[in-house]
């Protein structure tokens, strides 16, 4: 799955309010534990079970239009043909 997301420490994040989980198991057999909004169905914010200490939440989420841009990316082969990304972005995988 390709997406942009912010990465935050776990434990400098205070998560309240409702969600319904949801889990995904990815192509290696790991486990993503997606959280939705009850109301509209947008995905608020997701872990990875082996990254624990870190909460990701999608950056569409944000209504800041000076957000940072990425600085690394994963999945890029399943990424739209016409998603951009910076030149000096890190590739993982």
């Amino acid at each position: 799955m390709f997406g942009a997301q912010a990465r935050f420490r776990r434990d400098a994040v205070q998560i309240t309010g409702a969600s319904i989980a949801y889990v995904r198991i990815g192509d290696e057999g790991g486990r993503a534990t997606f959280h939705f909004c009850p109301q509209c169905g947008a995905t608020v914010h997701y872990a990875l079970e082996d990254n624990p200490e870190h909460v990701a939440v999608p950056v569409g989420a944000f209504a800041e239009p000076g957000f940072p841009a990425p600085s690394f990316s994963v999945y890029e082969e399943r990424m739209h043909a016409w998603v951009g990304l910076p030149a000096d972005i890190e590739h993982i995988g």
